[in-house]
């Protein structure tokens, strides 16, 4: 196990930097929302205190690097997303969450993409796997924009425990 250094990355609208204990309050916006959080590995954040407390557990994480989204136009904290290296798989996972004002506008896929260049090449990646909510097919169309391919039907359930989805499960591997 490691723990990786969260290097700031950018694209044309995004700014892509580690997030901080100091994020809280702009976090909280989207964590709060039932919108946001109804498809999520994470439940819906009820106080800012549960905000603060995973903000500051990421600092303890193996094997992922977690990117704050930063719209370059107003400087607004606007989601996150990870890269996380399976070791047990050999390969690189994904996740993302967004503002709820901000969907539908490419900033998921264009985070995306920029987060599997960087693990491509720092690390070499070339085998990626994501997984969505089968209720959530607008997830997939972001899966799908990064290159990744439908493979089955599967389940996730939430790091509490007290829910269960049916989802699908996509990957890419390159130069297979």
């Amino acid at each position: 196990m490691s723990r990786f250094t969260v290097p700031v990355l950018e694209t044309e609208r995004l700014i892509l930097r580690p997030l901080t204990e100091k994020d809280a309050e702009d976090v909280f916006e989207w964590t709060n929302d039932e919108r946001v959080a109804r498809f999520t590995i994470w439940s819906r954040h009820e106080d800012i205190a549960v905000t603060r407390q995973w903000l500051a557990s990421v600092k303890e994480l193996e094997n992922e690097y977690l990117w704050g989204f930063v719209r370059r136009s107003d400087g607004k904290l606007i989601g996150s997303g990870s890269m996380r290296f399976r070791t047990d798989e050999d390969r690189w996972s994904f996740g993302y969450n967004i503002r709820y004002d901000c969907w539908n506008m490419g900033y998921t896929t264009e985070a995306t993409l920029r987060m599997m260049d960087y693990v491509r090449n720092k690390h070499g990646a070339k085998r990626f796997v994501a997984e969505h909510a089968a209720d959530n097919p607008a997830s997939g169309r972001v899966i799908e924009k990064c290159g990744l391919h439908y493979v089955r039907d599967c389940e996730y359930t939430c790091f509490d425990g007290i829910r269960t989805f049916k989802a699908k499960e996509y990957e890419l591997n390159e130069g297979e």
